[in-house]
C-alpha cells in the first residue's frame, strides 16, 4: 500500500521554493540575541526568508524566535552551522534551539473513532497540498471508517479498545507508531490516553475538544450547550498531557448560535469549527509555528 504523496517544501507558507529550514529559539531574554542569529545565519550564506519573535518582558523576561531561511546546499551546511549555533547561542546566551530542514515533512498519524468530519477534513486538506506532512497511518478503534481512509491511499490499522484494560490496545499503538510517526493526531479518537502511552511515545499529540475549555466537559456537550442556552459554540486545539483536557492550548475559535438552534443545529456548527481550528493547529505545529513554554504556547501563525 502507498503512503499519501509528501508535500514538497514549497508548500510552507514563508517564500522562497528553494531548500528552506525553520530555527526556533527560547530562552532567557537578553540584548543582541536577533543579531546573533542573524550574524550566524549571514556567515553561512544563508537568506532569512521570515522572522517572528516574542519577549514576554524585554526586562529579564522569556524569548521566542521563530526564523526561516533558505540557503543553497542546505543538508550538507546543517551541521556546521549547528556548531555555530551551539557556540553563538547556546554558550553565549544560555539558549535552546531547534533546527529543521523544512524540505523533509513531518510525519503524521492520526488516530479517529467514528466520528469521521475531522479525520476526512485533514486527509482531504492534505491530498489538496494544504498540509505539509505525510501522513503515515490512520489508527482506529471501530473499522467503520477504513474503506473511507484506504480511498486516500493512506495505511489504515484497527485496533480495537473496549473496557477499563487499555494495555494490549496501547502496546499495539506504541508498536505501530514508535519511530514511524513525528506527532499524532487525535481526530475525535473517544479514548482516554493513559499516563504511561503519552509518557512512552515519545512524540507531541495534538487534540481536538468539542468546546472552549473547560466548558461542558464529558459526553452530550451540544445538549448540554443547549440546555444552557449558549449563545457561542466553540472548539479548542490543544496538546495533550498527562491532565485530561489541560494542555497547553494551540486553537480556539466560536460561531454564534440562537435560541432557535436546536441540539443538532449545534452539532453541526460545532462540527464546522473543529475542522478549521484542527486543521489550522495541524499545520502550525507541521510548520514550527507553535512554542510550547510550560503549559503555554506561542504560536506565530
Amino acid at each position: 500500500m502507498t503512503l499519501a504523496q509528501d508535500i514538497p517544501a514549497r508548500a510552507v507558507r514563508d517564500g522562497s521554493s528553494g531548500p528552506q529550514a525553520s530555527l526556533i529559539v527560547q530562552g532567557a531574554d537578553a540584548t543582541g540575541i536577533v543579531a546573533a542569529v542573524a550574524s550566524v545565519l549571514s556567515g553561512h550564506g544563508a537568506n532569512i526568508v521570515s522572522l517572528d519573535q516574542y519577549s514576554d518582558n524585554p526586562q529579564g523576561g522569556a524569548f521566542f524566535q521563530r526564523t526561516v531561511f533558505g540557503m543553497d546546499d542546505l543538508r550538507a551546511a546543517l551541521p556546521d552551522l549547528r556548531s555555530d549555533l551551539d557556540r553563538n547561542l547556546v554558550e553565549g546566551f544560555g539558549l535552546r534551539y531547534t533546527l529543521r530542514d523544512l524540505s523533509t515533512p513531518k510525519r503524521l498519524a492520526i488516530f479517529a473513532s467514528r466520528s469521521d468530519h475531522c479525520l476526512l477534513d485533514l486527509l482531504w486538506r492534505h491530498r489538496q497540498g494544504q498540509l505539509p506532512v505525510t501522513v503515515a497511518m490512520v489508527v482506529s478503534n471501530h473499522p467503520d471508517v477504513a474503506d473511507d481512509v484506504r480511498a486516500f491511499g493512506v495505511p489504515f490499522f484497527h485496533v480495537p479498545c473496549q473496557g477499563t484494560d487499555k494495555s494490549a490496545a496501547e502496546a499495539e499503538h506504541l508498536r505501530l507508531l514508535q519511530g514511524n510517526v513525528d506527532f499524532v493526531v487525535l481526530a475525535r479518537y473517544m479514548q482516554i490516553l493513559s499516563a504511561d502511552f503519552i509518557d512512552r511515545v515519545g512524540v507531541p499529540i495534538i487534540n481536538i475538544h468539542h468546546s472552549f475549555l473547560p466548558a461542558f466537559i464529558g459526553a452530550g456537550p451540544y445538549a448540554k450547550a443547549k440546555e444552557r442556552g449558549v449563545k457561542l459554540v466553540g472548539a479548542t486545539a490543544h496538546y495533550v498531557t498527562e491532565k485530561l483536557d489541560e494542555g497547553p492550548i494551540i486553537e480556539q475559535d466560536v460561531v454564534r448560535v440562537t435560541h432557535a438552534h436546536t441540539a443538532s443545529d449545534l452539532t453541526r456548527r460545532g462540527a464546522d469549527v473543529e475542522r478549521a481550528v484542527l486543521s489550522r493547529a495541524v499545520l502550525w505545529h507541521a510548520e514550527d509555528r507553535v512554542i510550547r513554554d510550560g503549559n503555554h504556547t506561542i504560536v506565530f501563525a
